[in-house]
C-alpha cells in the first residue's frame, strides 16, 4: 500500500533535472565568416561544468571594430546564452527556448535587439549564427552570419 501511494505521489509531481550544455557541443570550436570588407570570428570551448566559455570579434579594415565575450551555462532547469558586447557595460541573458541536435534558440523579449539568438549547424558542417527581432522603431530585423569551422590556434 504504502509502495503503491508513492508511486502515485511521484506520478503527480514532475521532475525537475538539471539543465545540460552538453546537448549543444556541436557549436563548440573556431569559427570565421566573411562580409564585405571584415572578417568576423567565434571561438567556443568545449561544455564542461555546466559552462561552455565564448568570444567573438569583428575586423573591418585590419582594424578590430567590435567583440563579444559569451555564455551558455545551467542555471537550474534552464539553459541560458549570456552576451557581453564591447559597448554594454553589463550582460544580456537569453534563455534556451527550443533546441535539437543542430539548432538552439535563445530569447529575451525584454531586450531591445535583438530578442533572439540562434545557432545552427547546417549539413555542409558551417555554423549558421542569427540575431533576430524587432528594432526599436518597430521593424523586424535578422541578421546572419554563416561561418566556416576553422583550426583553432
Amino acid at each position: 500500500m504504502l509502495g503503491q501511494l508513492l508511486l502515485l505521489s511521484l506520478l503527480n509531481f514532475p521532475f525537475q533535472t538539471a539543465a545540460n550544455v552538453d546537448q549543444l557541443a556541436w557549436i563548440a570550436g573556431c569559427w570565421e565568416g566573411r562580409g564585405p570588407n571584415r572578417v568576423y570570428t567565434e571561438y567556443w570551448m568545449k561544455p564542461e561544468g555546466g559552462m561552455m566559455i565564448g568570444m567573438g570579434r569583428t575586423i573591418k579594415g585590419g582594424k578590430a571594430v567590435d567583440w563579444e565575450f559569451m555564455r551558455i551555462e545551467a542555471r537550474g532547469t534552464d539553459i541560458f546564452y549570456l552576451a557581453k558586447p564591447k559597448e554594454n557595460a553589463g550582460e544580456t541573458p537569453f534563455k534556451l527556448i527550443r533546441s535539437s541536435a543542430a539548432e538552439a534558440v535563445f530569447e529575451n523579449p525584454e531586450h531591445d535587439f535583438p530578442q533572439r539568438v540562434i545557432y545552427r549547424l547546417a549539413k555542409s558542417g558551417n555554423l549558421e549564427a542569427r540575431i533576430e527581432g524587432t528594432t526599436s522603431d518597430g521593424k523586424a530585423k535578422g541578421i546572419d552570419f554563416p561561418m566556416d569551422r576553422k583550426k583553432c590556434q
